[in-house]
């Protein structure tokens, strides 16, 4: 499975590129801090996830610290899509290194 540390996702999106951001954390903290123009569905969700993600579409899974991401992203690998990156770090690494003034908790 492919990774992508934050400052690379910052670069990709400032590059105008613009993969589908999938943000796996529970609505509640969703609600606290998220990257902007992701999409919040949560992990017990996980079968929304599969009707509502393009399994050719570049996908990027965002959590907290990126172990809940890593887990989705191995998921969604093993239904068949073929271009999932997990986030490193999750907001909790975007917030230190990318976004200083985004909440952290």
């Amino acid at each position: 499975m492919k990774s992508i540390t934050p400052t690379g996702l910052k670069a990709k999106l400032d590059a105008g590129e613009n993969p589908f951001l999938l943000d796996v954390r529970e609505a509640w903290e969703f609600a606290l801090c998220n990257i902007k123009g992701s999409t919040n569905i949560s992990l017990s969700n996980i079968e929304q996830m599969q009707t509502e993600i393009n399994p050719d579409e570049e996908t990027v899974v965002i959590c907290h610290h990126g172990m809940r991401s890593f887990q989705v992203a191995n998921y969604l690998e093993g239904q068949g899509y073929k271009n999932i990156t997990n986030l490193e770090g999750g907001v909790d690494a975007w917030a230190r290194t990318v976004d200083a003034d985004m909440a952290q908790y």
